[in-house]
C-alpha cells in the first residue's frame, strides 16, 4: 500500500466540480418545489374563480422561474463555496500537512504472459 499526501487543491478545478454538483441538486430541488407550486397555481386557477385567476397564474410563473432559477443560484454559490473551501484547505494543508491518503494497487484478472524461450540451435545437422 501506498502513502500519499495531498498538499494543495487546484481552486478552479474545486470551484468547477462542486459548482457542477451545486448545479445538480438544485435542478433535482427546483424540479420539486417548481412542479409543485405550478399544480398549487394551476388548482387556484382553477378553483378560485375569477377574482382567483390573476394570483394562481402568477403562483405558475413563479414555479416556472424557481426551476429555471434554482439551480443557476445553486450552481453559482457552489462554484463560490468551492473556491473559498478550496483556498482555506490549501491554507490549513500549509500548516498542518495535508489530508494523508492510503492507496492500493487493484489485482490483475489476468495471468502475464511467460517469458519468451531461448532460442537453441538443432543439434542435428542440415541436409
Amino acid at each position: 500500500m501506498a502513502e500519499m499526501t495531498i498538499r494543495r487543491f487546484g481552486v478552479i478545478s474545486v470551484a468547477k466540480m462542486y459548482g457542477l454538483l451545486s448545479f445538480i441538486i438544485g435542478l433535482i430541488i427546483g424540479l420539486i418545489y417548481g412542479v409543485v407550486v405550478i399544480i398549487f397555481g394551476a388548482a387556484m386557477t382553477a378553483f378560485a374563480g375569477r377574482e382567483g385567476a390573476a394570483g394562481g397564474v402568477s403562483t405558475v410563473v413563479m414555479g416556472i422561474a424557481i426551476i429555471i432559477l434554482f439551480p443557476i443560484m445553486y450552481g453559482l454559490f457552489g462554484f463560490i463555496f468551492g473556491s473559498i473551501a478550496a483556498i482555506i484547505y490549501n491554507a490549513v494543508a500549509g500548516l498542518m500537512g495535508g489530508v494523508k491518503l492510503e492507496l492500493e494497487a487493484e489485482q490483475q484478472d489476468y495471468a502475464p504472459p511467460p517469458p519468451p524461450h531461448q532460442w537453441v540451435p538443432s543439434e542435428y545437422p542440415a541436409r
